[in-house]
């Protein structure tokens, strides 16, 4: 099959992209901008990538388009005009998937809020350790693979379920499409607020999801979320496995120690012990995610727990990009509130009292552009010691909503002004902590150059 691809270059699509050519298909594709890490990604596997949304890219004759969520109709986008006009079969990017990758595989899905990434991950990996070649499409790229997207040996497939809608015409969110045999429903709280208009609509969505799972299946649920609650309460014919609970309860699992060397729990009984390099007590329930969800394909958590002391986690999730004079830059995807204070916060309880945190931060996603949650950027920086936020093309004003921080916040309408006044602010022993769901502007080698020309 011929495949042409509008979109390819987003994680989703380009992973898409990956499986396709792997699978013997005849891959091509498109996007505004083509862009990395994606772009090399693909060109390194020899798919064509075109620049733009052109209407002479149907002179390519593929079997069929495949259209991601960024496009939309209009004259943004004169390929899609041209293909209906012509009447050129086309499909959406998660409904290819599932009808020529997931099919008759045993779908293991991962959706929430937050952690989707990182949970995959480490259940792709442990499901890998334990000999079982999973295939795998997750959201970033998992420093034990390498690759975000392979098609795998083995029966069962892990997905990245992005709560996110599928395309133009089909407005559902992607996860439907991929009814899975094994569901983590991580967290939910309200986010992409361009789509969803409150958190009873993105709680609809997850309980259609709910709804495409067998009776033989098995719904991962984090007992602590009450959003999850209100789903399974609308109706639920699956068995469900609760984590995360607080106290103890008959056949949650939960966890008992700090988060980087803990004990799990089944009710009061110890199944595992997991020793590993990852902070903050969010990763900790992601392994609890993911030692349940791989549990129902036969893995057993001590096998899990054996497999996590070697995860090296996703790129982007508190990686060190560098050190300078005794100054440490890292790389994270936080973008939500809560993701970035839990960000901050398991740098918090991993350095030493005296040592200071910088967090450089972008409200770059549809949700935050909005300002629906600008509010909550106070609560979510509080435990950073100085907060640098780029406001480059927001529509509110980030001065403002930073204001309760007081001379702890900086703003910055540009990269290179922000670079400036990091430089100026850091000293050795910080710890400078990018955050952003985009590239930033480059702005992690920006402020390593910085820095060394400052020392």
């Amino acid at each position: 099959m011929r495949i042409h691809i509008l979109g390819i270059c987003g994680t989703f699509m380009g992973g898409l992209a990956a499986l396709a050519r792997e699978a013997g298909h005849t891959v091509t594709g498109c996007d505004a901008n083509v862009y990395p890490p994606m772009s090399d990604q693909l060109q390194a596997l020899g798919i064509e990538l075109i620049q733009g949304f052109g209407s002479e890219q149907l002179k390519l004759n593929p079997d069929v388009f495949v259209i991601g969520n960024v496009v939309t109709r209009g004259e943004r986008f004169p390929l899609m005009e041209a293909i209906l006009d012509a009447g050129l079969p086309y499909i959406s990017g998660p409904q290819w998937l599932s009808e020529h990758v997931l099919q008759g595989r045993h779908v293991l899905a991962v959706a929430g809020t937050h952690g989707k990434t990182s949970t995959s991950a480490m259940l792709a990996w442990i499901l890998e350790h334990a000999g079982l070649q999973p295939g795998f499409l997750v959201g970033g790229v998992p420093q034990n693979f390498e690759v975000s997207a392979r098609l795998g040996a083995g029966s069962s497939f892990v997905i990245e379920a992005d709560e996110y809608d599928t395309a133009f015409f089909d407005k559902r969110s992607k996860f439907v499409h991929y009814r899975p045999r094994t569901a983590v429903l991580n967290n939910l709280e309200f986010d992409h607020a361009d789509i969803f208009a409150d958190l009873a609509a993105i709680e609809t969505q997850f309980h259609h999801l709910v709804r495409t799972i067998a009776s033989s299946g098995r719904i991962v649920v984090n007992a602590r979320d009450e959003a999850l609650q209100r789903v399974l309460s609308k109706g639920c014919w699956s068995e469900v496995q609760r984590f995360g609970s607080r106290k103890e309860e008959p056949g949650t699992l939960r966890a008992r120690g700090e988060p980087q060397a803990f004990d799990v729990l089944r009710g009061s009984l110890k199944v595992a012990r997991v020793e590993w390099s990852l902070l903050g007590e969010h990763n900790q329930l992601n392994a609890l995610a993911a030692i349940a969800a791989a549990e129902h394909v036969g893995v057993t958590p001590e096998q899990s727990a054996a497999a996590l002391r070697e995860f090296k986690n996703v790129r982007r999730r508190l990686e060190l990009r560098g050190e300078v004079n005794g100054i440490k830059v890292y790389d994270d995807f936080a973008h939500h509130p809560t993701a970035i204070r839990t960000t901050i916060n398991g740098l918090r309880r991993k350095i030493a009292p005296i040592e200071r945190i910088l967090a450089v931060f972008e409200p770059r996603s549809n949700t935050m552009k909005l300002g629906a949650m600008k509010a909550q950027l106070p609560w979510a920086l509080e435990e950073a010691d100085l907060a640098f936020c780029h406001s480059g093309n927001l529509g509110w004003d980030a001065v403002q909503a930073l204001a309760p921080m007081g001379a702890q916040a900086v703003v910055c309408d540009s990269i290179d002004k922000l670079v400036a006044q990091v430089v100026a602010a850091a000293r050795p022993g910080d710890h400078v902590l990018c955050m952003s769901n985009g590239s930033f502007g480059g702005v992690h080698t920006k402020l390593l150059a910085a820095l060394a020309s400052a020392a």
